[in-house]
């Protein structure tokens, strides 16, 4: 039985809603656009979202939108992909990163205090794999300091935090579209979301070559080309009616894996839902230091996995050149990242496959 990681979903609604934008919207910043916007800020429960082109798009503009200082630095997670990092670097601020919750995956608030330095400026916690982060711990902190918080919120849309959407948390949100996300928008794409009426305005023009409110041809604002397009925001819409139950799905899957690999050798399962917690299941992700020889056993049976991620980002290349990053520094991350493996989750995944993955994995540790 092949049982692929994910299969990104493209029905026939949003084939035909890809091909009405085409026939009757200007191609960039149509309606869909705006339509795209307002319900996706509906869903997180804000007031104000403005679609770009990536969600690595999302986060620079947002801290460029927020006045960030440039060269001051900004924490966030080394467990994570290197865009979350990498948007800090394009604002023109510097990474500077702490430690994860072994539980989580996500920023360890116990451990933020000691990287706050007098040049901090803003947080960017980052959900990872759907789960969110402990925002209460750093949005005191955050208050304390008088830091900027920016939830990297690109793999949990529509996760749930003490009552509180993603995204809604923070001075503001940032989501991507890309094509292995919960919802995608048939290509890149991204979104920003916030409560902050005047931050929605500047971010809206910087996307659109810094255009004055009204004019073609005023700018005000030293802004990038990074609009979504109308025809990947038709698609978005549909994908967006359909998210609920696709989250829904995810859990559902997530609880078959959680009931039939539970106590399976040295398998340490995600943390489920909680009376406080909604998570989303953008990845399904165990851990075992015989990760990969568990690995290669499922790909010859035609199972997917992944490594989500193997290599942190502090001890990426271009990181250690620029840094100085030896390895030790975080090591809670640095041992999941050997670690942790990302089983096959998506909506459309059967129980027989699912089913398939845990009689699978069951012998792996059975032999």
């Amino acid at each position: 039985m092949k049982v692929p990681i994910t299969i990104p979903a493209m029905t026939q609604e949003m084939i035909d809603a890809a091909v009405n934008a085409l026939r009757n919207e200007r191609m960039s910043l149509g309606e869909s656009v705006f339509k795209f916007e307002a319900e996706f800020a509906s869903m997180v429960g804000v007031k104000k979202a403005v679609s770009v082109s990536s969600g690595t798009d999302a986060i620079q503009l947002t801290l460029e939108g927020m006045r960030v200082p440039k060269k001051s630095t900004v924490i966030t997670s080394p467990m994570s992909f290197i865009a979350s990092a990498n948007a800090i670097m394009h604002a023109g601020c510097v990474p500077r990163f702490c430690d994860i919750d072994k539980k989580t995956y996500c920023m360890d608030p116990k451990k933020l205090r000691r990287r706050i330095t007098t040049k901090t400026t803003a947080i960017v916690p980052v959900h990872l794999y759907g789960y969110p982060s402990d925002m209460d711990g750093i949005t005191e902190m955050a208050r304390e300091k008088n830091l900027v918080v920016i939830e990297d919120a690109c793999q949990a849309h529509g996760a749930i935090y003490h009552g509180r959407r993603t995204g809604s948390i923070g001075n503001a949100g940032c989501f991507s579209f890309y094509a292995t996300k919960n919802m995608t928008v048939g290509g890149d794409g991204g979104m920003i979301t916030t409560d902050d009426e005047d931050f929605a305005e500047r971010v809206t023009s910087m996307r659109h070559c810094g255009r004055m409110k009204g004019s073609n041809y005023d700018h005000d604002i030293m802004g990038y080309t990074t609009r979504l397009n109308s025809v990947n925001a038709a698609i978005g819409r549909e994908q967006l009616r359909l998210l609920p139950e696709w989250n829904e799905r995810r859990r559902a899957i997530a609880a078959m894996y959680d009931r039939r690999l539970k106590n399976v050798g040295d398998l340490k399962l995600p943390l489920g839902p909680t009376a406080d917690i909604t998570p989303v299941y953008h990845l399904y992700v165990v851990r075992t230091q015989r990760r990969n020889d568990l690995s290669e056993f499922l790909k010859q049976r035609e199972v997917q996995t992944a490594f989500h991620y193997p290599v942190p980002i502090h001890l990426q290349p271009i990181y250690r050149q620029m840094f100085g990053y030896k390895g030790g520094e975080f090591k809670n991350t640095e041992k999941a990242c050997k670690e942790v493996l990302s089983l096959p989750m998506y909506p459309g995944l059967s129980d027989e496959q699912v089913g398939f993955v845990c009689d699978s994995i069951i012998e792996f540790f059975g032999r």
